[in-house]
């Protein structure tokens, strides 16, 4: 697990060297301005290189954990199709090479022969990243490749990805928006079971380098399997700890009745809204705030296996929410917690791997039943009711 675990942290940190990439060099960025405000309709891989971008950072996790584990090359899955057509119609598969040159060419296939941007682009595929820092040594816990399975989401947060708006982190808040929202996210599985064991989140964009070296980048990781729960963050401190009082985290598009809830809950003052639902667990794992609540079925198991491995190693998790509301008060919290290992089979597409219930991140137990008697308190009292509380509802 310790070499599994250092593989991914050195892809998570190659694709964070691909997001940003695409940003700094103007070949690349030109298109993603592009991609943007989607005029030029006649050129189809410009509408599509935001997923080319997302696509060639999965395939490259992808290859790379594949050439390492073999065992696991089957049960590597992400959130995009690495099928593409480009203006001349031609279908293209996109792949990682065996060389930066012969990948730079297939990219030239989907870029409609744009060299430039496909070497740039196949260049920081094949490129290795600086050493990453991480205290895996001695790290053991008895699981083979052979009984794992990974989701990759390549870049979260995408809208913000692409928006780039370069907000300025405070230490100790969180930020509502900006690139520091796009975030990579690699997480591990029991292929037997569904629970989520390892999580790589790596952030491309966590500070400017004030050198005007660019933009630098930041990663955390967990374990969580059996008696070993070990995380590259301390458990942190607050919440009812200290008497401050509980913080929520929440989508701005959230449903009224759950807005009102946690008002009512929390206090204004501790309600707070953030973009990507990578990013807002994230929150929660740093203690900026304590619990995030989503009530519609917009993440999929790409957005929360790795964060919630994390939390997972801190003693929290991720719940489904519609489950979790109709348990009785004391049921274990493991009944309902998110799994990551069978589809929805009633549904199609990407839906098939959508938490369809909502879902709660928290970092403590105490924290989720009052998240949760406050949700249930204030539905029962509320004139929609808790029926129309889970309709689907527009994406995160």
């Amino acid at each position: 697990m310790a070499d599994l675990l250092r593989l991914l942290l050195r892809v998570a940190e190659k694709a964070a060297n691909v997001a940003r990439v695409c940003r700094q060099e103007a070949p690349l960025f030109q298109l993603l301005v592009q991609e943007k405000t989607g005029e030029d309709k006649n050129k189809k891989f410009v509408q599509d290189f935001k997923t080319l971008a997302d696509v060639v950072i999965q395939e490259m996790i992808r290859h790379d954990v594949g050439a390492q584990f073999p065992e696991m090359a089957g049960f590597i899955h992400g959130e995009e199709s690495n099928k593409f057509e480009n203006g001349l119609g031609e279908s293209v598969t996109v792949t990682v090479c065996g060389t930066e040159e012969e990948t730079a060419a297939l990219l030239a296939t989907v870029l409609d022969g744009d060299r430039t941007a496909a070497s740039l682009l196949a260049r920081a595929i094949h490129q290795d990243p600086a050493t990453v820092d991480a205290s895996t040594d001695g790290l053991t816990v008895p699981l083979s490749p052979s009984e794992l399975g990974i989701w990759i989401d390549p870049i979260d947060a995408t809208s913000q990805y692409i928006e780039g708006r370069e907000e300025l982190l405070e230490e100790g808040h969180l930020s509502p928006s900006g690139l520091h929202c796009a975030l990579v996210l690699i997480g591990v599985y029991l292929r037997s079971t569904g629970e989520p064991v390892m999580g790589v989140i790596n952030q491309p964009f966590n500070y400017k380098d004030p050198s005007g070296g660019g933009w630098r980048g930041k990663h955390f990781w967990g374990v969580s399997s059996g008696d070993v729960n070990i995380c590259s963050l301390s458990r942190p401190k607050g919440g009812s700890e200290r008497g401050r009082g509980l913080s929520v985290v929440l989508s701005s598009s959230e449903k009224p009745v759950v807005k009102e809830s946690m008002t009512s809950l929390c206090g204004p003052e501790k309600l707070m809204y953030a973009s990507g639902a990578g990013y807002k667990i994230l929150c929660v794992i740093q203690g900026l705030a304590d619990v995030y609540v989503l009530s519609e079925g917009s993440t999929f198991k790409w957005d929360s296996c790795a964060p919630h491995a994390l939390l997972r190693a801190l003693g929290g998790g991720v719940v489904e929410l519609a489950k979790s509301l109709q348990n009785s008060p004391g049921a274990p919290d493991h009944q309902t917690e998110l799994t990551y290992h069978q589809p929805y089979t009633e549904c199609k597409g990407a839906d098939r791997w959508a938490n369809h219930g909502g879902l709660v991140a928290y970092r403590d137990c105490s924290q989720l039943r009052s998240i949760l008697g406050a949700l249930k308190v204030f539905i029962r009292g509320s004139r929609t009711g808790g029926r129309r509380l889970f309709d689907q509802g527009e994406k995160h």
